[in-house]
């Protein structure tokens, strides 16, 4: 059984026992979260919702709270001298999939 769920403005195509890198959502290590944005269920059967499923759950459980790879920024204007350097790293949460009801 698989499942399409909406979080931090994206989408996952999930199953249980998947580990997944989402962005920050709040709990501590170790708490069980609900992906409660449900637009598919798959399996035997295929459910798609318009556009969420109703009373479709993924639970999930948090792994770790981190912060993602630095990515670079660079700006600068053609013949100004002008240059600009900025990082951002990204707040993530990792998340294991524990269970999919439909």
């Amino acid at each position: 059984m698989y499942a399409v769920v909406k979080t931090g403005g994206k989408q996952y195509k999930v199953s249980e026992g998947d580990l997944l890198k989402v962005e920050k959502l709040e709990g501590a290590v170790g708490d069980t979260v609900e992906l409660g944005e449900v637009l598919m269920v798959g399996g035997e059967e295929v459910r798609i919702g318009t556009p969420l499923l109703p009373g479709a759950k993924v639970k999930a459980r948090i792994l770790e709270q981190d912060k993602d790879k630095k990515i670079l920024v660079f700006r600068s204007k053609r013949r100004k001298n002008y240059r600009k350097k900025y990082g951002h790293r990204q707040p993530i949460t990792r998340l294991k999939i524990t269970g999919i009801e439909a």
